[in-house]
């Protein structure tokens, strides 16, 4: 049994701050003309007030559940927080979902009232109401009519009900896991499990504090920006502004000014080829400067490392910070300090990048069914390349399981954070926790001498070539994904001779090249082009020498002209390949390349 540090409850936490930070900014949404509008902490906590007695006047009790289909936004904390308060359990959906996926999430997590994002969403529950036997209230979230969660706020206002303090091994929330195969699983997370995360995350960045603000990326379906985005900044009193979309990523920095980012890879790779395009189109005096500061920020990194300074490398980084890198700082908004990043490792080089900028991206590592964090890098201890030592009160174990010698295994993870096992689903809990009450991540690593966890693939998606020889395919995609040309790739090979690729070329960039060589810009028609091809598969073949080896590099490729997305089912919510989808959907593409 773990000792829980205080708050050890998610109502704790949030009523510790409502009371210490009454008048601080919490939320940032945008308005019709797109600027942001922000409310304090006084005045979610009167919602969350009113709405938890509304909830306990619509039947909801210590134990019950509540679901909610809708992206991040105020209410959806408000809902969070306000069941929390009655001792329920909160079940979020995402909106852009299978109909067939909210129906057995509803029906499996027992879902007895549901607050829904929009009209439509409203109509498609409404369709199916007599296949969700358990659901037995549906509230539209925007509105103020008797069926809208403004209506439920009018209730409670006029019937308080005091808050409940949760104990730290009750139900928090389930979340459901996207899995790549079949129905997803819920993961059953406690209190304690959420609280301890975010202490323990404090504890890496001790000087993150009330005058923070982040920019809401990740869904807060997700455990990953639940915890790190939602809960983190409840707890230190600070800010959140929620992105548009992702299309408006970059304006929206702009205008909120984070000073502390919780991302994924992808957000930093996307803005350092775009740089890079930019200078490469500039081209002379621009391009140069940007050259002499990536060197001189290199070389300073260096001799700082080893205990020196030169004047001639610190003046030419003077110079480019001036002119250059306080323009993309700018773009983040100016105020950006650092930032956390998951669910895949940074590329070291692009790493180093951002750091040099003065803004340092640390990685951190973890699961749904860890709360989600594990193992973070923060600013008291960072090795690149690494995904940081395990927090507070958590330990990493490898299983060495391969008898070939290798210093990684799979990697078990213990603590408060660990999950306290899957909704209905014994049988897949036994599967993964082990007597001693670890998790078995399915991930594969190693631990260095200084107790920093680094990532070696994942195991179920490892595969043997012909030869033997064992492919960690992520890795390999992750690094493809950083060419300029490439806007995403899958690797496959499994009891093949040698390694295929399947590439989805980044149309923007190749649309002003295509338009240059005379090449038509139609994708359908640009990835027929033989001198098109030739120049990713050169450009892949390069990006991957010295790094990998010769048997993991592909040596043929397929080009697609649609990417992989949510829509076409080929990418989980939480941005995963499916591979299996991918194959199916590309199998006679893929036969091809073995003929």
């Amino acid at each position: 049994m773990h000792r829980f540090e205080k708050p050890d409850n998610l109502v704790e936490l949030i009523e510790n701050s409502l009371e210490k930070y009454p008048d601080n900014a919490m939320f940032g949404t945008k308005n019709k003309e797109g600027e942001y509008e922000w409310v304090t902490y006084r005045e979610v906590g009167e919602r969350i007030d009113n709405l938890r007695g509304g909830l306990s006047q619509a039947g909801i009790k210590a134990g019950d559940a509540v679901g909610i289909i809708a992206n991040n936004r105020v209410e959806w904390a408000i809902t969070a927080y306000a069941t929390f308060g009655l001792g329920g359990r909160y079940i979020p959906m995402y909106e852009k979902e299978l109909v067939k996926i909210w129906k057995h999430i509803i029906n499996d997590g027992g879902v007895n009232l549901l607050l829904v994002a929009t009209p439509e969403i409203y109509e498609q529950i409404e369709a199916m109401r007599d296949e969700l036997p358990g659901l037995e209230k549906v509230y539209l979230i925007e509105g103020d009519g008797e069926n809208t969660m403004s209506g439920l706020e009018k209730i409670g206002a006029a019937s308080p009900v005091p808050s409940i303090r949760p104990k730290p091994e009750d139900i928090a929330v389930l979340i459901y896991t996207s899995g790549t195969t079949g129905n997803p699983k819920g993961v059953l997370l406690s209190h304690g499990n959420f609280t301890s995360n975010v202490l323990a995350g404090k504890k890496v960045f001790p000087d993150l504090n009330e005058h923070d603000r982040g920019l809401s990326i990740l869904p807060w379906a997700h455990s990953f920006g639940q915890t790190g985005e939602l809960y983190f900044y409840s707890l230190v009193g600070g800010s959140i502004g929620f992105m548009g979309d992702v299309t408006t990523l970059g304006d929206d920095m702009g205008k909120v000014k984070p000073t502390f980012l919780i991302a994924v890879p992808r957000v930093f790779n996307k803005i350092y080829a775009g740089l890079w395009a930019k200078m490469n189109e500039k081209g002379g005096l621009a391009k140069k400067l940007f050259e002499m500061g990536i060197a001189s920020a290199k070389r300073k990194r260096e001799l700082s490392e080893s205990g020196q300074s030169d004047f001639f490398t610190n003046l030419k980084f003077k110079i480019a910070d001036a002119i250059v890198f306080n323009k993309i700082r700018a773009r983040f908004g100016g105020r950006l300090t650092a930032a956390l990043s998951g669910s895949a490792t940074m590329n070291v080089e692009i790493g180093h990048f951002f750091s040099d900028l003065g803004i340092p991206v640390y990685d951190c590592y973890g699961l749904t069914e860890t709360s989600p964090a594990a193992t973070m890098n923060g600013p008291l201890a960072h090795k690149p390349g690494s995904v940081g030592r395990p927090i507070d009160h958590v330990s990493v174990k490898i299983d060495k399981m391969f008898a070939d010698g290798d210093e990684d295994g799979e990697i078990i993870i213990y603590g408060p954070n660990v999950m306290q096992g899957y909704h209905n689903n014994p049988e897949a809990t036994k599967k993964v926790m082990t007597e001693d009450g670890g998790f078995r991540t399915g991930d594969r690593g190693r631990l260095d001498e200084d107790g920093y966890l680094f990532i070696t693939g994942r195991i179920k998606e490892q595969y043997k070539l012909e030869n033997g020889k064992y492919v960690f395919p992520a890795a390999i995609e992750e690094e493809i994904k950083l060419c300029p040309l490439v806007e995403n790739a899958m690797i496959y090979g499994e009891g093949k001779a040698y390694n295929v690729c399947l590439v989805v070329p980044d149309f923007i960039v190749l649309e002003k090249y295509a338009a240059d060589h005379d090449l038509p810009t139609d994708p359908q028609a640009l990835i027929q082009e033989n001198k098109i091809q030739e120049m990713i598969s050169g450009e892949i073949t390069e990006s991957l020498k010295g790094k990998f080896g010769g048997y993991e590099i592909p040596r043929r490729y397929t080009y697609l002209s649609e990417n992989f997305t949510l829509e076409n089912g080929t990418l989980t919510q939480t941005m995963k390949l499916k591979r299996r989808v991918v194959l199916e959907q590309q199998k006679d593409q893929i036969k091809a390349l073995y003929a």
